[in-house]
């Protein structure tokens, strides 16, 4: 096959992204690594934490959290047990998922997107009908999924919203994670799962659309919980950090600094998320969106391009405003309330914030 061209690619996968880090981990990992795995769990969690290579190669954080969390996932998907990261939107785990699967197998293109459409023939595997006329049954008329692929492969496969399948659909995973065989009945056969595979599932806890898992699936996985930052100054480093890669992948014009936008941006959608301000002197009706910091880096990036293309090159209020409107006013009765009591008795009287407050009134 020819290289995959990368150049263009409008996303970068991770390990394409951070190529460059993970050859260096590989390069000095002298510790046991588990069959087929990229790298060793312990420099595996150094990918994902951050650190520095003897070689002098800086190793950018993914995750900026609770390391014991990483290490207890990395342990995990060491053993015959699958992984479960669970959380509200915008916890990381989608990114935290792609990263592991990145420093594991060297690939994080192994993916179900759950959705309530997906069925059994997305999971298992499906037919290529012109051979099925023409052949009848047989191993070379089967078409993979990427869990057929990964169990083959001895690689980590991803099931992006676990939860928002079908429980019936769900449960097509018992016998994969239980007997690591995904049963062929049509050729009397099966897949055996090679050393090194597992499954990573993500799920968010506060989607309306959500299908609790059975208790026989959960007891297949070790959930872990990915909390929201703990603090302003941890949120908006992360924000700034991934506003950072994701202007220079979108090859955004160079604009000033924007830590200080960056930070009113987190502190609007701290406050407004857990109804209280910061100092919790005031309590605050919260919108119907959860405000996450997914949200608060689009926003950011929206703002970003923006100032850029159509404002000085300075990320200001009036970047902010239609941005940080639409990421509040999902529902155009109830947060336009919640909008305008924030901007009333908070942003009002806020010193310092008269630019924003005036900004957003004119759009709302």
């Amino acid at each position: 096959m020819p290289p995959k061209k990368t150049a263009t690619q409008l996303r970068k996968t991770a390990e394409n992204l951070f190529a460059k880090e993970l050859k260096a981990l590989e390069r000095e990992d002298e510790r046991q690594r588990p069959a087929n795995w990229r790298l060793s769990p312990q420099a595996a969690v150094t990918y994902l934490m951050g650190g520095q290579t003897k070689d002098g190669t800086d190793i950018t954080p993914k995750y900026i959290g609770n390391r014991r969390l990483i290490e207890t996932a990395v342990a995990t998907l060491a053993t015959d047990r699958a992984l479960l990261l669970l959380g509200v939107p915008g916890t990381a785990k989608s990114w935290v998922s792609e990263h592991l699967a990145a420093a594991i197998s060297g690939s994080s293109q192994l993916i179900i997107q759950c959705t309530a459409g997906t069925d059994e023939n997305q999971i298992r595997y499906g037919w290529n009908y012109a051979q099925l006329l023409a052949k009848g049954p047989s191993r070379d008329a089967l078409v993979a999924t990427p869990l057929m692929r990964a169990m083959e492969d001895g690689k980590i496969v991803r099931f992006e919203e676990l939860t928002r399948m079908g429980s019936d659909v769900q449960d097509t995973l018992i016998t994969v994670l239980s007997e690591k065989m995904l049963p062929i009945p049509e050729l009397d056969d099966a897949i055996h799962a090679t050393r090194g595979f597992n499954l990573i599932g993500t799920a968010n806890n506060r989607d309306k659309g959500v299908n609790d898992l059975s208790s026989a699936l959960k007891r297949r996985f070790n959930v872990i919980v990915l909390p929201l930052p703990d603090s302003l100054e941890e949120e908006t480093a992360i924000v700034v950090k991934r506003v950072g890669e994701i202007s220079a992948s979108l090859q955004l014009p160079e604009i000033e600094p924007a830590e200080k936008e960056i930070a009113r941006i987190v502190t609007i959608f701290r406050e407004l998320r857990d109804g209280q301000t910061l100092n919790g002197s005031l309590k605050l009706k919260s919108p119907t969106g959860t405000l996450s910091t997914a949200e608060a880096i689009a926003v950011s990036i929206g703002a970003w391009a923006e100032a850029g293309h159509f404002g000085s090159g300075v990320m200001d209020a009036q970047s902010l405003a239609a941005n940080i409107t639409g990421a509040v006013i999902k529902d155009p009765v109830q947060d336009q309330v919640v909008m305008q009591e924030y901007l009333e008795t908070v942003m009002r009287e806020r010193k310092g914030w008269g630019d924003l407050y005036a900004a957003i009134r004119e759009v709302i």
